[in-house]
């Protein structure tokens, strides 16, 4: 060639700089590393017989496996012979199921609690407090054994004994009751009346529309109609003129409201049996 002939583009000029280029082609094999003592494209050197030390894979999230990472590389810390390989806080935690705090004080030196142990340490630990609150409920109240017949102490009566009462079944308030005591009894829509039957019949008188009267010397109920008043009473269908005697469920219509009677006392009990007693 001559000296005046321009070199082509990505050449060096001059013999040396062809020579060079041409060693160094000559030097790189089919993976594009050098040889030991070369550069390429202006490059570090890299020897060949140093494998390349790759990073391990990092797992997906959700992804808890540690088994496929080697905790053994070459690249970790220098452990001693014979000794086993430690697992990193994160990796046991992950193995584990505990937390990272969990894990990293685990791997201080701590104790490692795994979630199946701790649960096993509260169950038994709650079966423990409720053996010894029920010992204890046990031992402080007991149930007294009451044996033969129990001595019920009686007094006097605070207010007038119930005989009796009288039940609504018909008319305004049905459903509802009245009380019937011992001795003379006035029915009325007044609240002063010993049965008031206020429920909002004002075809009832407001007071002493009728009586109802217990004795107990012959434990008998007499009904008693009070003639002087316009109103009408039937006991069972019928308008009584003067004293009647009432049996059980007998019907007392007063005004638009129907009563039954239900007695308490009579030839089975009073309440005098009690007292003498």
């Amino acid at each position: 060639m001559g000296q005046d002939q321009k070199s082509q583009p990505g050449q060096r000029s001059g013999f040396l700089g062809t020579l060079k280029d041409a060693l160094a082609a000559a030097s790189r094999d089919d993976t594009g590393r050098s040889t030991p003592g070369s550069k390429a494209d202006g490059g570090e050197l890299t020897p060949v017989g140093e494998p390349i030390q790759l990073p391990p894979p990092i797992p997906e999230k959700g992804d808890t496996a540690v088994s496929d990472v080697d905790l053994s590389r070459s690249d970790g810390p220098a452990m001693e012979d014979g000794a086993e390989a430690q697992a990193t806080p994160a990796a046991t935690g992950r193995a584990t199921g505990l937390s990272a705090a969990d894990a990293a004080k685990a791997a201080r030196g701590g104790t490692l609690v795994t979630p199946e142990a701790a649960h096993v340490e509260q169950v038994v630990e709650t079966t423990r407090v409720a053996k010894d609150m029920v010992a204890k409920a046990e031992d402080s109240s007991r149930t007294q054994l009451v044996r033969g017949k129990v001595e019920v102490a009686r007094g006097d009566f605070e207010r007038d004994p119930v005989v009796g009462w009288l039940v609504v079944v018909g008319g305004p308030g049905i459903g509802a009751f009245r009380p019937i005591y011992e001795g003379n009894n006035s029915i009325g829509r007044s609240l002063t009346q010993r049965i008031p039957v206020d429920f909002g019949d004002d075809a009832i008188s407001s007071e002493e529309q009728a009586f109802i009267r217990y004795d107990s010397s012959d434990r008998s109920f007499l009904f008693v109609p009070n003639l002087s008043k316009t109103n009408v009473v039937t006991v069972d269908n019928a308008r009584p003129t003067g004293a009647v005697e009432l049996s059980a469920m007998n019907v007392i219509v007063m005004g638009r409201t129907q009563l039954v009677f239900v007695p308490f006392c009579g030839s089975d009990f009073d309440w005098s049996e009690i007292a003498e007693k």
